[in-house]
């Protein structure tokens, strides 16, 4: 790290460290296993900001704390939007800035899937770069299964990753994969067990930072060309979409549903 590396943000949701030129972001919310409230979707858009811009490091690792990477929306959250959906617009705002910054950092991003990523964790979890998925975790994306449209990311990164059919497959059931399977079709690069994970992450990007940094970054840029163009032409379309499903009589009852723990009814409305 340099002389002239910046200050780390002090973000409530969110913990930073650096280990030589390598950035660790940790989502933190343990006890809810890290599900995005408001404060840690926010919170995020920060954090990734400041490491597309540091300068003290070259490599990022994307983690969780505690059992899981992400659990997706907090469910308190996502009902206070569903019951006032114009705070939605925000989220909105947020969204993109997210998915874009993601695949703006020219720095490879490595992502600690320490346990289960679903929804909006699965997206954040299959925008970086490489993923190393723990045994036992499973990754998903079930906005349908609340009534919602996939349009957080979802739609731009899983046909890139498995194609189009098995994505329209996932997406459109909302069924999640265990991370061993996840590697099997290529959704997720590497399933490990637990008690391996840090042993591999750490070996891959010390790969990394021993490298060509330059070339590598170079290399990550033109690979993310495509990306950055499909996001282009779909986010502000899934955005929209998922908007009006925000509204839609069925996202209540998918909360409510899932609240009381038994199977939605929904009305296609």
């Amino acid at each position: 790290m340099t002389d002239t590396a910046p200050a780390l943000p002090n973000l409530g949701t969110i913990e930073m460290a650096r280990e030589g030129r390598l950035l660790r972001i940790t989502l933190n919310r343990p006890d809810a296993l890290n599900a995005v409230n408001l404060q840690l979707h926010d919170d995020l858009a920060e954090a990734l900001w400041f490491a597309q811009c540091d300068t003290g490091s070259d490599v990022i690792v994307l983690t969780g704390a505690g059992r899981a990477f992400s659990a997706g929306g907090d469910l308190d959250h996502i009902e206070n939007n569903a019951k006032n959906p114009h705070l939605f617009d925000h989220e909105t705002r947020v969204a993109k800035r997210i998915v874009s910054t993601l695949l703006d950092i020219d720095k490879p991003v490595v992502c600690r899937m320490n346990g289960h990523a679903v929804g909006l964790g699965a997206t954040l979890a299959l925008l970086c770069d490489v993923i190393f998925a723990a045994e036992g975790a499973k990754i998903g994306d079930p906005h349908v299964g609340l009534g919602l449209v996939a349009g957080d990311g979802g739609a731009v990164i899983w046909a890139q990753r498995i194609g189009l059919t098995r994505a329209k497959e996932f997406l459109l059931t909302g069924d999640l994969l265990t991370a061993s399977k996840a590697a099997e079709i290529g959704l997720v690069n590497h399933c490990v067990p637990l008690e391996e994970l840090d042993e591999k992450v750490d070996a891959f990007c010390e790969k990394l930072l021993n490298g060509a940094m330059v070339a590598i970054r170079a290399t990550k840029i033109l690979t993310n060309l495509e990306l950055k163009r499909l996001a282009t032409a779909l986010m502000d379309a899934g955005i929209a979409y998922e908007s009006v499903s925000v509204r839609s009589a069925d996202h209540m009852e998918g909360i409510q549903a899932l609240k009381e723990k038994r199977k939605p009814k929904f009305i296609g409305r």
